[in-house]
């Protein structure tokens, strides 16, 4: 991917994080950027392509992070589950956390058949069966029941932190949690 390809991502990734993204012109996102329309368009075809992009990438690099704590504090698949939500914590309380784009994204394109909305939903379905995935690889019973339950947990407090930047949500979400895995052992 080129450099300025990446700017133009970076930038965008930031500005629909902070100003939301239908609050957020292409005018805007190539002035901060330093480049011109016809640039941006040269990568993204239209703004919804750039939405999309954004959107993948941004789940990726939360997913790529959220491995790798996970792959390097334990390789037993129930302490993995366990240590899911200290990992969440961490990344909610940094202060880089700028919210969850699909969590955003779906709020700003309500229409469920809008591509940016069935991303949005697409990437929240991922992410609860990489919880189920999980809690299956523990030994869980009902895999699923608790995943659905972790997710709701998980959506709820970035959701809640998004709106007020240490509200605690994410502190009782982690308790909930412990109470849900011990219980569903």
């Amino acid at each position: 991917m080129s450099r300025l390809k990446d700017k133009i991502l970076e930038v965008s990734t930031d500005l629909f994080q902070t100003r939301g993204i239908n609050s957020t012109g292409v005018d805007t996102i190539v002035a901060v950027a330093g480049t011109t329309k016809m640039t941006l368009y040269k990568y993204f075809h239209t703004k919804e392509e750039l939405i999309l992009e954004v959107l993948k990438k941004s789940q990726s690099d939360f997913q790529t992070w959220l491995d790798k704590k996970l792959d390097s504090s334990s390789k037993k698949p129930a302490d993995k589950i366990q240590l899911l939500f200290d990992y969440i914590e961490e990344w909610v309380t940094s202060p880089s956390f700028l919210g969850m784009g699909f969590i955003k994204a779906s709020a700003e394109f309500p229409n469920e058949e809008n591509p940016i909305h069935k991303l949005s939903s697409q990437q929240s379905r991922e992410f609860r069966q990489y919880i189920a995935k999980l809690a299956t690889e523990a030994s869980i019973k009902d895999a699923d029941s608790l995943a659905l339950q972790l997710s709701l947990l998980f959506e709820g407090a970035v959701q809640a932190e998004q709106m007020k930047r240490g509200s605690g949500a994410i502190k009782y979400a982690k308790k909930a949690a412990k109470v849900l895995i011990d219980g569903a052992n």
